[in-house]
């Protein structure tokens, strides 16, 4: 499904089971690069978020984080926010290829959470979210659960605010398109340490 005059934003937070620097999460560290070209060179990707003071595209706003983040003993923490053309786009490169390596190895890295990982919800396209506004719909998630403001994939809803059926066969076909412009992506990030 494509939602004429939107784009479907995703905001993610995790917690490392420790910091900058350790050992423990090299795995993810060394990854990171790999994932953010392939998701430059997926269907469907329309941009994302930078960080401040880091090298690469722009920081869309103050990065902020959920309340979640309290008590952890952090500062700051794993997370990213970027736009997709819909949410099959984003599935197909989310649950295969480099990205789904970095999932398999992800318990490896990060604290079980207690709250979403992930909130979806749409955005007109003429609008890049901010940092907080993906902390207030992951926020709103966990309070309210799924809606048509703040979803996942496991319950999504389309932009007109309706319950949506995800087409798993375009899935699919755009994971096999991904996966011919990210084949050498993936033969790197399968010989990096977990």
């Amino acid at each position: 499904m494509t939602a004429d005059g939107h784009h479907l934003a995703i905001y993610n937070f995790g917690l490392h089971v420790g910091p900058e620097g350790d050992p423990r999460v090299d795995g993810f560290v060394s990854r990171e690069p790999a994932n953010f070209e392939a998701a430059s060179r997926a269907s469907g990707f329309i941009g994302r978020s930078g960080y401040s003071g880091a090298p690469g595209p722009h920081s869309w706003g103050i990065q902020v984080f959920p309340r979640f983040i309290e008590g952890s003993g952090f500062d700051s923490a794993p997370s990213s926010l970027s736009l997709w053309r819909d949410i099959e786009s984003l599935m197909a490169f989310s649950y295969n290829g480099v990205h789904a390596d970095a999932l398999k190895h992800g318990r490896n890295w990060n604290i079980k959470p207690s709250w979403p990982p992930l909130v979806l919800w749409w955005v007109d396209e003429r609008h890049v979210p901010e940092w907080s506004e993906g902390v207030e719909r992951l926020e709103y998630l966990h309070d309210n659960g799924a809606s048509a403001r703040a979803f996942t994939f496991k319950e999504p809803f389309a932009a007109s605010g309706e319950a949506y059926a995800i087409d798993r066969e375009r899935i699919r076909r755009i994971a096999e398109d991904n996966a011919k412009g990210q084949a050498d992506l993936l033969a790197h990030v399968r010989t990096l340490k977990v």
